[in-house]
C-alpha cells in the first residue's frame, strides 16, 4: 500500500481498499443532565478478500458483489447503567450512497423483523459538517477542530499493518436519542474516525482509546498486536489545533474487569496511560461494565471512559471511548446468533399481536 496525500474533505467518501470504516461515538446529556454515550460505525469490505463471519468461502464466491456492508451500533444510558446494541449483520445500502462530492451513505438492515425498517443515515452535508441517524439516534455534528492526521500526514503502519487515518477529535453534537420510546434533546461532544486498508485485521488485536480532555487536549492511542508483536501509536491534538506523534506508550491495567457470560471474554476496565515524551499521565475507568459487541465470531468492547490525569504539571480530566478487540474468548457464536433471531422474531409477533388488540 503506497502513501498518496490525504485530501479532504474528498477523501471523506468510499476508496477501493480491502476494508474501511466510518466511526462516531460521542458523550451527550439531555435536558435535566442525564447522561448519554454512544457509538455509531460502518463498515465496507471486500467480499472476496476478507474472512467474515457470516459470509465463508464458498459461499462469498457465489455472489457477485465486489463490497459488503455491516453496521454496528450502541447507545448506553449512563444514569441507569443500560446500553443498546444493533448490530446489522449485513447492511443494504441505497443507490445513490457515495455517490455524492462529499460522504453520503443511506442503508437499512435487511434482516430486521418489524412492521419497516429504520432508515440509517452517515452524511457529510458540508466540509466536515455530519448527520448521522439510526433507530436510535438523529445527530448533527460540527466539527471545531482541523483534522488530526494520523501518523503525522494520515498514514500508521503498526506491525506491518498499514493504513490511511484521519480523526475529527472535537465534533459539537446535537439532536435527540430514542432509549425509552421517547426522543429526547440531547447535546455534547463526538469523536469521528475514518480508516482505510489493504488489511483484513481477522486475527489481530487491539486497545484503543479516544481521550478528550478538559484543557483541550484530544488523543488518539492504540496498542496493537499481531501474535507476539507489539507496536504503539500516539496522535495528539491540542486546544489551538497543533498536532503531534509519537511512537512511544506505556499501558497498565487496573484491578477492575469485566467477564462476559456469553463469550467468557475478560475485558480491562481500568488502565493508566503514560506518553513519555509529552509528559502526559492519565487514568481511565469505564463508566458502562457489558459494553460488549459481538459479531459473528468476533467480538468486542466498546464504549465510554472517564479520565483524569495530568498533561505536564497541569491537571486534568475529561472523557474518552475504550476498544478493546481479539481478547481471548470461547463461545458457540452460532448457538448465539440463533438465540438472537429467536428474540427478535418473538419481539415482531410480539409487536404484532399489541397492534391487532389496540
Amino acid at each position: 500500500m503506497r502513501f498518496r496525500k490525504v485530501r479532504l474533505p474528498q477523501d471523506g467518501s468510499a476508496h477501493k481498499n480491502i476494508i474501511e470504516w466510518w466511526y462516531f461515538n460521542g458523550h451527550l446529556r439531555d435536558a435535566s443532565g442525564r447522561r448519554y454515550s454512544f457509538m455509531d460505525c460502518l463498515f465496507q469490505a471486500d467480499l472476496k478478500r476478507v474472512e467474515l463471519p457470516l459470509f465463508k468461502a464458498p459461499f462469498r464466491k457465489s455472489l457477485d458483489l465486489p463490497y459488503i456492508y455491516f453496521s454496528h451500533s450502541v447507545v448506553s444510558d449512563l444514569a441507569r447503567k443500560k446500553s443498546y446494541k444493533d448490530i446489522q449483520n449485513i447492511s443494504l445500502l441505497s443507490g445513490d450512497s457515495f455517490r455524492r462530492p462529499l460522504l453520503y451513505a443511506n442503508y437499512f438492515d435487511p434482516l430486521a423483523l418489524s412492521d419497516g425498517y429504520v432508515n440509517c443515515e452517515i452524511a457529510e452535508t458540508e466540509p466536515f459538517r455530519f448527520h448521522i441517524k439510526n433507530s436510535r439516534i438523529d445527530l448533527s455534528l460540527i466539527s471545531r477542530k482541523p483534522p488530526l492526521l494520523e501518523g503525522g500526514r494520515g498514514f500508521i503502519d503498526v506491525c506491518g499493518r498499514k493504513s490511511y487515518y484521519y480523526s475529527l477529535t472535537d465534533l459539537a453534537v446535537s439532536g435527540t436519542i430514542n432509549v425509552t420510546g421517547q426522543a429526547v434533546k440531547v447535546s455534547g461532544r463526538a469523536w469521528m474516525d475514518h480508516q482505510w486498508a489493504d488489511v483484513a485485521y481477522s486475527r489481530d488485536a487491539w486497545s484503543w482509546f479516544s481521550l478528550q480532555l478538559s484543557d483541550g487536549t484530544d488523543i488518539m492511542c492504540v496498542e496493537y498486536r499481531v501474535g507476539e508483536k507489539r507496536d504503539y501509536s500516539v496522535d495528539i491534538i491540542d486546544a489551538q489545533g497543533r498536532t503531534s506523534h509519537y511512537d512511544r506508550l506505556i499501558l497498565k491495567t487496573g484491578r477492575r474487569s469485566w467477564k462476559s457470560a456469553k463469550t467468557k471474554a475478560e475485558y480491562p476496565l481500568e488502565w493508566e496511560i503514560d506518553i513519555p515524551d509529552c509528559k502526559i499521565n492519565l487514568k481511565t475507568k469505564a463508566t458502562m461494565r457489558d459494553q460488549e459487541m459481538i459479531f459473528g465470531s468476533i467480538n468486542y468492547w466498546e464504549g465510554p471512559l472517564s479520565v483524569s490525569g495530568s498533561v505536564g504539571h497541569k491537571k486534568v480530566s475529561g472523557v474518552g471511548f475504550m476498544e478493546l478487540v481479539g481478547y481471548k474468548s470461547d463461545y458457540n457464536f452460532i448457538a448465539l446468533a440463533g438465540q438472537a433471531l429467536n428474540h427478535k422474531i418473538g419481539r415482531a409477533i410480539l409487536a404484532k399481536v399489541k397492534k391487532i388488540m389496540l
